[in-house]
């Protein structure tokens, strides 16, 4: 749905040369213009009006002096610096660009018709005056001479395999008849007709077509050659073929021209000859004669050279160019170029720019060389409101094409309404005014503007044919006649509506390089004239001209890119520079085809879109793979080569963040990001609306909503408590629900009765609440831009967010109408986190038992059924059972697919229980056990055992304990039975509490034991009472378990005063190193004999064994702490100190072959650790520090080692000073005075290697210098590296805090310093 729009238009008028131009080539590699006429070959620079080199051919002798002879082709050679030309008289001739020399490099005495070269350049054909094709090489050197006209097809010619004869065949609609229907015979080609070959190649270069008159029929026919001259096909005769052929540089389809009886196509044939679809020129039979049909370069659009027959009123003869484009399989007529009959004007040489697709040349009889820049446009109207239609306009010749996609989407060639004007439409704009952006106006080729606006009149509700209408169409109401145009066509471009009767258009400047803006309004004298009511001279060419509708601003654009500022508001234009609000002039670093004004961040600037796709914003690059873009409102939406669609909030995002928007992928919930079909452009976006209306590269439209248009317009509504629009586009667009709630759930639980009033929808109002979950969609689905407002806090604190809505919708329904919002209070009961089945249920009961009169009253049957709907039956059913009324059990079972020979029977004996009984045994059934057990309880003593029972099986004990008394025989039953099941989960010590307590002393005494709680034990065994030697015996037995456990002080109590054996007694407390305690023992029972044959011997022993143990731990502490300063500097060398080092939970399976480690990252996902309990997962963790050399992680491990050595040996201050005195007692003073400086120098060691193991600015130790004698390149670059990234942060447990020591623990005797 796109225009051609004329960007620039460059006339230069300074050639003069005698006769007039016949051939016209551009040069590809300067962009000046080869021009052939009867007597020379000329090299123009249009931009400088400058010859750049000339020939002349006369002169020459290559033509007659006489104007009489005539070039039949010129071509542009780059790689040989020359241009080709060919004349009548037989001659082929270069043309040296340097030298300016004129060269004959062949000549064919016959003369020559025509000449074409290969588009690789390689190939050249010659038609010649003999009607034969010669075929040469690039330089020069013949392959094959052959005739036009063969008799034979080609070696494409068609096979027949013989399957019956013609008349038995099926020939579709044409009936039988066609059997016998003879070949129509062909009519000889017209007068006008030069009877000249034409030659044309494909744009491959593999094959070329001939087009020449056939001596048999005098009609024209073409044939098709390959490469090496080989005749391939011949194409079917047709009548009225005429002589203009050109092959669809990017297709297989030969295009010429027929003329039919009622009609003048444009047909196309396929390689093999055949046609293959045409459409007709809007001309009348025998108007006008095709002189030329021409591709650009990339076969976007086709131009048809017309000159009429005959002449007109006027005596004279009118030329025009037509510019067809397709689409959808239809041609759409985009620019007519009428040239009037002057035969100056008249173009007489036309060809396509072969580097710049759009850009068209010609020379006129007259000398001028006209350049006519174009560029593809979608003609949409610029509202932002929503009165604006989005309408988009289709020029097709003398008519437009609109369609309103706010009321519509009308696929092309198809649309809204037609408008039919009285000549060929150049261009189309829209009104700039708010509220009135739906009206156009259309500049037509004879240089009136038609001015369309919207019907005032009754809407038609039905057209005659019975079909509503959708929108209502324009009606013309003014027709212009725009006074300052000249005979030139396209002498105004840019045409910009401003205001009702104000137009500000574009012209060329006098000098080519320049251009003037005028301000057209209707004239005083005429109404029907706009003339120039202000003008200004632009030192550049305008190519596009942007209305901003937000601002009133005016841009243009100049072809090298610069930005100017049009101030039109008062009575004289001006132009101005663009300026940021920096005060920096801004320009387009190249210049854009598609311009923009928006607002970024607050300040307005111009988009620009190159034909190399990169998208500015002023002087700065967004991207560079974009296709096509559209600002509406605050938003600006991009289509990309990568096939995405991206929508931006300009408001929000600097011109930094659209950089960083348009470089990145998107995330998984990015709103902004949505794909689309390969080749998809933006057409228009609906204002106010979330539509987008996408074409396709076939032609067809797609209508998309994008989530972020959906999600900002959503947003606007809810703010505004619009409830039901935003509902009904979030249940058309599938927005999760929740939204409602979470945009603002303040908000939304204060406005419920509006919510509920707006949507007046039962089945609206429950699909809400089915779909509320916990999730919070603006921060998981739908996340909220860092610009928008915090997410708001929950309006209940602790609550969850499903209760809480349901709670307050539920409140909010019955104050307004309980019968009508019947249903969905249901809903609101079933929906709640722990879904309230009995309280519904017992609602729909009282429904039953009272039902309600009035309108909308909803009966129990239906609110049974759609009970049914929402839970599952079964679960129903049992809900039902569980609330013990059996009323309501058989109204479910009745709507329940359940036979009443399975729940009548059993409903039936539960009818005739016991009520608690009862009770019991239906909680039993639905499994809740507890329950079960509380109505057991009120059965009686018969039950007991059942209950007993149930409590063994379930592990009911805690509660079967509480109700029960406490003095009764029940009580005691349970308590026994709780011991075993504590016995047998090897709580033996909470067993025997409860055994104690109810009585059971002697099952008490077995458990205390076994668990060596020694003192209940001692108790229980004296309430028994045990007799003394059986005592004495416990005694025994629970000292050697608590020896066993280390617990020396107390097994030395038992068998002092239980078991009677103080020798026993004493020797375990010298086994524990107890000293002062066992000396108390031993001068208590008198028994200094132990002190010679065990405690001192025992003291000396101790002293070697703390002596060498101290000696190892210092060692080690040493060794680790040497090795960990040396892992440390290797790492801080790399740049890589702990947390850059492998994190990963396999990391002691890394290579330890060398002690420098990489920069690598590793990563911390393992999917196999996450399932690790958490002893196994701490048990991982310190599996990973290992001390082994060159570990990943040797410097946590030995960090770790060390805080460990330093809290053994700081734990050992109480038992050193109690060794020490006993030491001194005995007069053992030399092994005590080396035993506490031994001691005493660990400690001072340890204490003064804190520091360092655990600098004060972490584990890794300060921080390495970037410089110095010892740094490299390498070096440099990784610490600076490092410095840069933030530390990461580690888990307490992986990095140990440095071990306290007690240094307030006083355990040196002064005696020994």
């Amino acid at each position: 749905m796109r225009n051609l729009k004329l960007l620039k238009r460059l006339s230069s008028s300074e050639l003069r040369a005698p006769g007039s131009p016949l051939r016209l080539s551009v040069r590809a590699d300067t962009g000046s213009l080869l021009v052939a006429s009867h007597y020379s070959i000329t090299e123009y620079d249009p931009r400088t009006g400058q010859v750049v080199s000339e020939a002349s051919l006369a002169a020459a002798g290559f033509l007659p002096e006489d104007g009489s002879g005539a070039v039949v082709g010129l071509q542009d050679l780059a790689e040989l610096e020359s241009a080709c030309l060919s004349t009548a008289g037989g001659d082929v001739v270069l043309f040296n660009f340097n030298t300016c020399q004129l060269e004959c490099v062949g000549s064919v005495d016959s003369g020559l018709t025509a000449m074409s070269w290969s588009p690789d350049e390689e190939l050249v054909v010659l038609t010649t005056g003999q009607e034969t094709i010669i075929m040469m090489t690039k330089h020069f050197e013949p392959i094959t001479e052959v005739g036009i006209h063969q008799d034979d097809f080609g070696e494409g010619k068609f096979v027949t395999v013989g399957w019956g004869k013609k008349e038995t065949q099926f020939h579709g609609s044409e009936g039988k008849q066609a059997a016998q229907r003879k070949t129509p015979e062909v009519h000889p080609v017209a007068a006008w007709d030069d009877g000249a070959p034409r030659v044309t190649w494909r744009g491959d270069g593999q094959l070329f077509a001939v087009g020449a008159v056939c001596p048999r029929t005098g009609a024209r026919k073409v044939r098709v050659w390959n490469r090496e001259g080989v005749l391939q096909a011949t194409g079917e005769p047709a009548n009225g073929l005429e002589p203009a052929l050109c092959w669809k540089p990017s297709g297989g389809l030969i295009t010429s021209t027929q003329r039919h009886p009622n009609k003048h196509s444009v047909v196309f044939m396929e390689k093999n000859g055949l046609l293959h679809g045409d459409f007709t020129l809007p001309l009348r039979r025998d108007q006008a004669k095709v002189k030329d049909l021409l591709w650009n370069s990339d076969s976007t659009v086709l131009a048809v050279w017309l000159e009429d027959l005959s002449a007109g009123e006027d005596q004279q003869v009118n030329t025009s160019i037509q510019l067809w484009v397709v689409g959808n399989y239809h041609w759409y007529l985009k620019q007519s170029l009428d040239f009037g009959g002057d035969p100056q004007r008249a173009p007489v040489c036309v060809c396509w720019d072969p580097e710049r697709p759009l850009r068209l040349h010609l020379a006129t009889r007259g000398w001028t060389c006209v350049t006519y820049d174009w560029g593809w446009a979608t003609e949409r109207s610029p509202g932002t409101d929503g009165a604006d239609g989005a309408n988009v306009a289709v020029i097709d010749g003398d008519k437009i094409l609109v369609t309103s996609f706010r009321r519509c989407v009308v696929p092309p060639p198809m649309c809204s309404f037609e408008l039919q004007l009285t000549a060929p439409v150049n261009q189309v704009t829209f009104l700039c005014q708010p509220q009135r952006t739906n009206q156009l106006a259309a500049l037509t080729s004879d240089g009136r503007i038609s001015v369309y606006v919207q019907d005032s009149g009754e809407q038609v509700g039905r057209t005659a044919d019975g079909f509503r209408a959708a929108s209502r169409p324009l009606v013309l109401r003014k027709t212009f006649r725009v006074a300052v145009l000249g005979a030139e066509p396209l002498a105004l471009r840019q045409l910009l509506w401003l205001e009702d009767e104000l137009f500000v258009g574009v012209s060329s400047g006098l000098p080519p390089t320049s251009s003037t803006l005028m301000m057209l309004r209707p004239s005083r004298d005429a109404d029907d004239t706009l003339t120039v009511s202000s003008e200004v001279e632009v030192d550049g060419v305008v190519v596009s001209v942007i209305h901003g509708s937000q601002t009133g601003t005016v841009a243009l654009q100049l072809e090298d890119g610069q930005i100017k500022k049009l101030l039109w508001d008062g009575p004289d234009l001006s132009v101005e520079e663009w300026r940021d609000a920096t005060g920096s002039c801004v320009n387009f670093p190249v210049p854009c085809v598609q311009t923009a004004l928006c607002s970024i961040s607050g300040e307005e600037r111009l988009l620009g879109l190159t034909d190399r796709s990169h998208l500015y914003a002023g002087d700065t690059e967004l991207a560079s793979n974009i296709s096509s873009f559209a600002v509406c409102n605050d938003f600006l939406l991009i289509t990309t080569h990568s096939h995405t669609c991206r929508c931006l909030q300009l408001s929000t995002l600097g011109l930094a963040g659209l950089q960083a928007a348009l470089a990145s992928d998107g995330g998984q919930n990015d709103e902004s990001l949505r794909r689309v079909e390969r080749g998809s452009r933006i057409v228009t976006v609906v204002p106010q609306d979330t539509r987008v209306v996408l074409q396709m590269p076939r032609g067809n439209l797609e209508t998309v909503h994008h989530r972020a248009l959906v999600l900002a317009q959503l947003r606007t509504w809810l703010d505004s408590l619009m409830f039901r629009e935003s509902f009904e586009c979030m249940r058309k667009l599938r927005i999760n629900l929740n939204l409602l709630y979470d945009h603002h759930p303040k908000v939304f639980l204060e406005n419920l009765e509006a919510f509920i009033t707006q949507l007046d929808s039962i089945s609206h109002i429950n699909l809400f609440i089915t779909e509320l979950k916990e999730e919070d969609t603006t921060s998981t689905m739908y996340p909220r831009g860092p610009e928008d407002r915090p997410v708001q806090a929950r309006p209940v604190a602790g609550q969850k967010k499903v209760d809480v809505v349901c709670d307050a919708l539920r409140g909010a329904m019955e104050s307004m109408d309980p019968n009508k919002f019947f249903l969905c209070v249901l809903s609101t009961h079933v929906k709640k986190t722990e879904p309230e089945l009995e309280v519904a249920l017992q609602k729909v009961h009282e429904l039953r038992v009272n039902p309600p009169r009035g309108v909308g009253a909803v009966s129990a049957e239906e609110a049974l059924k759609f009970l049914l709907f929402l839970v599952n039956v079964n679960d129903l059913y049992e809900h039902s059972l569980g609330t013990y009324d059996f009323d309501l059990v058989l109204m479910v079972a009745e709507k329940s697919q359940k036979d009443p020979k399975e729940y009548l029977p059993f409903l039936n004996m539960l009818k005739s229980l016991e009520t608690n009984y009862q009770r019991y045994s239906i909680d039993k059934h639905l499994k809740r056990y507890r329950k079960a057990l509380q109505h057991l309880s009120k059965c009686g003593e018969e039950h007991f055992h059942e209950a007993l029972q149930l409590v063994r099986e379930h592990k009911l004990h805690s509660e079967a304990l509480r109700l029960f008394a406490a003095d009764g025989a029940r009580h005691k039953a349970l308590s026994c039975a709780y011991a075993e099941h504590l016995m047998e989960q090897q709580q033996p010590e909470q067993a025997g509490l409860l055994l104690w307590r109810c009585g059971e002393p002697v099952g008490a005494l077995q458990a205390f034991a076994s668990s060596c709680s020694w003192r209940n034990a001692i108790c229980t065994a004296q309430q028994i009472p045990l007799p003394a030697d059986q005592l004495a015996l416990l005694a025994r037995d629970l000292a050697e378990k608590l020896i066993e456990q280390r617990r020396f002080s107390e097994a030395a109590l038992l068998l002092d005063q239980y078991a009677k054996d103080c020798e026993e007694a004493i020797l375990a407390l010298i086994t524990g190193s107890v000293w002062e305690e066992a000396l108390r023992l031993i001068y208590m029972h008198d028994r200094q004999d132990i002190t010679e044959t065990n405690l001192k011997p025992a003291l000396l022993e101790a002293v070697i064994t703390q002596t060498s143990f101290l000696e190892a731990q210092v060692s080690a502490f040493c060794r680790y702490r040497a090795r960990l300063a040396v892992v440390r500097e290797q790492k801080s060398r790399l740049g890589l100190l702990d947390e850059d080092g492998p994190d990963c939970p396999d990391a002691e399976l890394f290579s330890e072959a060398s002690s420098v480690m990489t920069g690598s990252k590793y990563s911390q996902s393992n999917s196999r650790v996450s399932s690790r309990s958490s002893k196994n997962r701490r048990k991982a963790e310190r599996k990973k520090l290992s001390l082994k050399e060159g570990s990943p992680m040797e410097d946590r491990a030995l960090v770790y080692t060390l805080g460990e050595i330093l809290s053994t040996v700081d734990k050992m201050r109480e038992e050193v000073h109690g060794l020490l005195k006993a030491l001194v007692l005995f007069q053992f003073d030399r092994q005590a005075e080396k035993l506490q400086p031994a001691y005493e120098e660990a400690l001072q060691l340890m204490e003064a290697s804190v520091p360092e193991v655990w600098p004060p600015e972490g584990p890794q130790g300060p921080q390495a210098q970037l410089t110095g004698p010892n740094s490299t390149a390498n070096s440099i670059t990784a610490s600076y590296q490092q410095q840069q990234r933030p530390a990461a942060s580690l888990p307490a447990a992986e990095v140990p805090m440095p071990p306290k020591m007690r240094t307030g623990v006083k355990w040196k005797l002064n005696i020994l310093m």
